[in-house]
């Protein structure tokens, strides 16, 4: 059954509509007001305001759908500070689902009309509603932007002046835009990758490549099926795979975060695979999820529950797997992790990247202070409130040097971008790079010795 076929479920919602109303009262109940989440929450340590704790948020919320409260602008603009990093989830003894409040607080905000304007509407309605439901426009889009960065146009933007000639809103986006690779993922594996599956795999899985990951990072992709199959195991890169849905259910927009998990259902069939894989911090915690998110679709709810039980980080994957450690000569490389806010506190996976860096021979890997604490992406958070994603991003970059590592190790889209402009910013001279591009190149060191 298509996308197109199956009915929509509106979700849970009050009798006026409120879906902050219709959610399961014990849901808003959770919270003890118990302050452990506050020192964990990058936007209440920056201003000390109670409204912008997570303690602060979730009693906003249960006021307006206990009918004290009404969805105002203020309620909407400080919902949209949250960076939604969860770092309150780990910290919460109380065990609050923060991000079904999150999202459907956000929803509430879009529904509300409350934020309502020209121009953020017409830029939701083309990216989040257009571009990002579609791979093929979002392919189209990024050759677009590769035309852009190779012309020399962005050269002359960046260094020849004309960025004071853009709005002050894009001279603050322009060097946050990623290098666009000059493949994407699909069809390098189908011209070199897929004839490399092995022959009678152990394990047969699919890979989610994403939407700005295959755009910007296609080559980390490739490293991740060449790790996958060195560890026996049979890939599958689905054709109609669409975005994970992270970005749409994270900004209000529910419905659409519904139609792209029943696509990549449809896509991958998660009944024929031993595991789905992704690489990417934000879209594995999403994904993990698409059985809360199709909790109520009768066509939907129980293939939902097979995927969310199937989706692996592809670090947890390999560690459970008993993945081979690499035996090739070592590189003597000075490494740190950042961890993605959604991979350590989304999906409770921090220690396994940790793991297969230290396999990794002539790997030394510095711990970072503050590792899980949010460098200010989020999403496109760096895109909406740039100043405290900057200031997040600043300080991130000063503890990134205090280590003294050559290379910076993060397993996040977002955050990989949001480094490589933090690493331009300070003039630092880390790289940045995802641990299983360090696990790959140590597995070819060793056919080529």
């Amino acid at each position: 059954m298509t996308c197109a076929q199956t009915a929509t479920p509106s979700g849970p919602a009050g009798a006026d509509g409120n879906l902050l109303k219709g959610l399961d009262y014990s849901v808003l109940q959770q919270c003890m007001h118990c302050g452990m989440c506050l020192p964990a929450c990058p936007t209440y340590v920056a201003t000390l305001r109670e409204r912008s704790s997570p303690r602060g948020r979730i009693a906003m919320m249960r006021a307006i759908a206990d009918d004290r409260l009404e969805v105002s602008r203020t309620f909407a603009e400080e919902i949209y500070f949250c960076l939604g990093c969860l770092a309150c989830v780990s910290a919460c003894p109380a065990g609050v689902d923060y991000t079904t409040l999150f999202e459907h607080a956000r929803a509430e905000v879009e529904r509300s009309r409350v934020l309502a304007a020209p121009k953020r509407n017409i830029i939701r309605s083309l990216l989040v509603n257009t571009v990002f439901m579609s791979r093929r426009r979002l392919r189209t889009m990024g050759r677009a932007m590769r035309l852009y960065q190779r012309s020399g146009l962005q050269w002359l933007v960046r260094r020849g002046g004309l960025r004071y000639l853009l709005p002050r809103s894009l001279r603050q986006l322009e060097p946050l835009a990623p290098a666009i690779s000059r493949r994407f993922t699909e069809a390098v594996f189908c011209r070199l990758y897929d004839r490399r599956n092995p022959p009678q795999p152990r394990f047969r899985v699919g890979l989610l490549v994403g939407c700005v990951q295959d755009l910007a990072f296609a080559d980390t992709n490739l490293d991740t099926i060449y790790v996958l199959q060195q560890n026996g195991c049979h890939v599958a890169v689905p054709r109609a795979q669409e975005c994970c849905g992270s970005l749409h259910a994270h900004n209000g927009e529910l419905e659409s975060a519904r139609r792209l998990a029943r696509a990549n259902i449809d896509a991958f069939v998660p009944e024929s695979l031993d595991a789905i894989i992704t690489n990417a911090g934000g879209c594995g915690s999403h994904m993990k999820r698409y059985d809360h998110l199709l909790a109520d679709d009768p066509d939907y709810a129980d293939r939902a529950r097979i995927w969310s039980a199937r989706v692996k980080d592809i670090h947890e994957f390999l560690l459970e797997i008993g993945f081979r450690r690499p035996q090739s000569p070592p590189l003597q490389q000075r490494v740190t992790y950042h961890e993605s806010c959604h991979l350590r506190h989304g999906q409770q996976v921090s220690a396994q990247p940790r793991e297969i860096l230290r396999s990794i021979p002539g790997v030394e890997l510095v711990e970072l202070n503050r590792a899980d604490w949010c460098c200010g992406s989020a999403g496109i958070y760096n895109i909406t409130q740039p100043e405290m994603a900057m200031q997040l991003l600043d300080q991130k970059m000063v503890d990134i040097q205090a280590t003294g590592a050559h290379l910076v190790a993060s397993a996040n889209t977002g955050c990989n971008i949001q480094l490589e402009c933090g690493r331009h910013r300070s003039g630092a001279t880390v790289m940045v790079t995802h641990p299983v591009t360090l696990l790959a190149a140590a597995y070819r060191r060793e056919t080529a010795r």
